[in-house]
């Protein structure tokens, strides 16, 4: 240890007599100020901790905007929204291009039956069907004037009516389907006075039915009447036929 201590010493003397200039020669010059006899180098310390961090410094400057990137892939259809207010209805547009002419259609068929008749006499027999000889109306010839009746040619639905003219006695008439009264009308005649007495009805009928009038009782129930000037009438027609 002396000796490391001593070569050392001899380094520094030699460094220092090197910078510093000589007067005279054989002249010794004084050792430098601040130096010590005896002076001997301590042993290296060992190397310090490191310090304490410091402080974050400021933020930079921002950069500059970067480039736009790439689209991201399309994500999964969201729920459907609440229904929003009608809004205020627009207005109306302009008449659009009129379309062309369409192809002819089948022409539909007419049914048609109907009857309107009269009475040229006074009825005078009960129980038997009135014979209404004084036409108006019977194109079709679904009336038959020789027995009083109404064929049905078209199923379908019917109206009937009759008016008639009451005088000198009282009157119960009763319309006839296939045999059967469906409807009846009385009138009590007025003394020295014209009555007058009707009736209508909707009725189904197939092809083959019969309809017509009649007077029903005794013979003192039959005062219907027709002269030049007052008629007693029965009509009937088809409203429409069945489609069946």
């Amino acid at each position: 240890m002396l000796l490391l201590s001593a070569v050392l010493l001899l380094l520094v003397l030699l460094s220092h007599g090197q910078d510093t200039p000589t007067e005279k020669p054989g002249v010794l010059l004084p050792l430098p100020k601040g130096v010590c006899t005896g002076w001997m180098a301590g042993i290296p310390g060992h190397p310090g901790h490191n310090g304490v961090p410091g402080r974050d410094g400021r933020d930079g400057t921002p950069g500059e905007k970067g480039e736009k990137g790439d689209a991201g892939l399309a994500g999964p259809k969201g729920d459907s929204g609440e229904t929003g207010v009608t809004g205020v209805e627009g207005p109306r547009g302009f008449p659009g291009v009129q379309g062309r002419k369409g192809e002819p259609g089948e022409s539909a068929h007419v049914y048609r039956s109907a009857f309107s008749v009269g009475l040229e006499t006074r009825v005078t027999v009960p129980n038997v069907p009135i014979r209404f000889t004084k036409i108006f109306y019977n194109q079709q010839n679904h009336y038959d004037d020789t027995t009083g009746k109404f064929h049905c040619n078209i199923p379908g639905l019917y109206y009937f009516s009759y008016h008639i003219t009451v005088y000198l006695k009282d009157v119960k008439v009763s319309l006839y389907k296939k045999d059967k009264a469906v409807l009846f009308t009385y009138d009590q005649y007025q003394d020295k006075d014209l009555d007058q007495a009707s009736g209508s009805v909707l009725l189904h009928l197939d092809v083959g039915d019969h309809v017509w009038l009649q007077v029903y009782g005794e013979g003192e129930n039959n005062g219907i009447y027709a002269d030049n000037d007052n008629d007693s009438t029965f009509t009937g027609f088809l409203l429409y036929h069945d489609t069946n």
